[in-house]
């Protein structure tokens, strides 16, 4: 069983082994400034961090997500914009844990339900994605030829 809590500063060496992780999994390497960028965003509060901690206390995962104006609502909505859980945690919960502590922050802040993108070849998350969520058929694109934030491994 997971303990899902907030990611704090005596985190940051795990979390930056868990996030480097998470750029080899997605083949992009962010440039280091960026890293420490949203390490500092998340410790001033300027984006969330949670993190899945094993028995031990250990982080085994972690969930980034904002909030962020809507143009659609009188209310903030809310971006998952990072989900990463150990390789051998897939498929245990811990995934669909961090996305319902995610949900549970945006209730109580008063936000919609998260919204999340994945890449379409991503099947593992997909599985879990597809029953908790609903793909409204939007389609991403980005503007000229570049990929977001970083560059292939």
């Amino acid at each position: 069983m997971l303990t899902i809590t907030r990611i704090t500063d005596p985190d940051h060496g795990r979390w930056l082994q868990l996030w480097t992780a998470y750029q080899v999994f997605y083949e992009v390497r962010l440039p280091e400034a960026v890293t420490a960028a949203t390490w500092g965003r998340l410790q001033r509060g300027e984006f969330h961090a949670l993190g899945a901690r094993d028995n031990a206390g250990v982080l085994q995962g972690f969930v980034h997500f904002l909030y962020h104006g809507d143009t659609w609502s009188e209310v903030p909505a809310c971006y998952l914009q990072d989900l990463y859980v150990e390789p051998a945690l897939r498929g245990t919960g811990a995934g669909r844990q961090l996305i319902e502590a995610v949900a549970g922050a945006a209730a109580t802040a008063g936000a919609n339900p998260p919204y999340w993108l994945t890449h379409e070849t991503n099947a593992t998350a997909r599985r879990l994605y597809d029953r908790i969520g609903n793909a409204p058929g939007f389609v991403q694109y980005l503007y000229g030829s570049s990929t977001p934030g970083g560059t292939p491994l």
